[in-house]
C-alpha cells in the first residue's frame, strides 16, 4: 500500500510574499502604461490587499477543520 502524501500548505510569510509579488507586477504594468507613479502606488496597494484577502479565503477553504472539544475524529477526512 502507498502512504498518503502530506498536504503541503503555504506559510504566512509565503502568502504575503506571493501577494506582494503579484502586486508589484500589477503596479509595474500600471506604471508603464499610465506613467503616473501615484496612480501606480494606489493600484499596487489595492492589489496587495485584495490578493491577501483572496489568498486567505482560499487557504481557509482548503484547510480541514479540527474537531471541537469532546467530538471524535471522523473516519474519513471528507466529513
Amino acid at each position: 500500500m502507498t502512504e498518503p502524501r502530506p498536504r503541503v500548505t503555504l506559510g504566512p510569510g509565503e502568502l504575503v510574499g506571493l501577494a506582494a509579488l503579484v502586486a508589484v507586477f500589477v503596479g509595474l504594468i500600471t506604471l508603464m502604461v499610465t506613467r503616473e507613479p501615484i496612480f501606480s502606488l494606489i493600484v499596487f496597494g489595492g492589489t496587495f490587499v485584495l490578493d491577501l484577502v483572496v489568498l486567505a479565503m482560499l487557504m481557509l477553504a482548503i484547510t480541514p477543520n479540527r474537531p471541537g472539544d469532546g467530538e471524535r475524529e471522523p473516519e474519513t477526512k471528507n466529513d
